[in-house]
């Protein structure tokens, strides 16, 4: 019986966090983060002397901002939006996962054959990341708007 009870909470825990979401009103200050986070990205590749931390800072608080986006709810929450969530997310993964095995062979034929072979370019976790995000928000509204 204690086998039993131990379960249902560590269930109950499980569950609570899987429908962990942000209230509606995050998701405009998630895009509003993500818009000046991104201009301030683009406006770095104009400065000469940029700070070495700035890009790494700034790319961070640009994932934070596309999972607050992300982790928001929607207007009309209900049973059919959570199911179109889940879909979003699980095809955000499926591409996150086959851009992260495509991509370093492409990066190496272009590098061969267009490029001059550079052995340091390597992709980072925020390239996967910010990929998997924005799949996810672009599904979810797609599949949100087509319903």
């Amino acid at each position: 019986m204690n086998l039993q009870k131990l379960q249902d909470c560590e269930r109950t825990k499980i569950e609570r966090w899987s429908k962990f979401q942000l209230s509606n009103a995050w998701k405009i200050k998630g895009v509003i983060i993500s818009v000046l986070i991104f201009i301030f990205l683009i406006s770095l590749k104009f400065i000469d002397n940029e700070p070495l931390w700035a890009k790494e800072v700034l790319k961070r608080l640009l994932i934070v901002g596309f999972l607050i986006i992300s982790l928001s709810k929607d207007r009309e929450e209900d049973e059919m939006i959570a199911s179109l969530r889940a879909k979003s997310y699980a095809l955000a993964f499926v591409f996150g996962v086959l851009y992260a095995l495509i991509q370093p062979g492409i990066e190496h034929i272009l590098h061969t054959y267009v490029y001059e072979p550079n052995p340091s370019n390597t992709f980072s976790y925020f390239e996967i990341l910010f990929f998997m995000l924005l799949i996810q928000i672009m599904f979810f509204e797609i599949l949100k708007r087509n319903r």
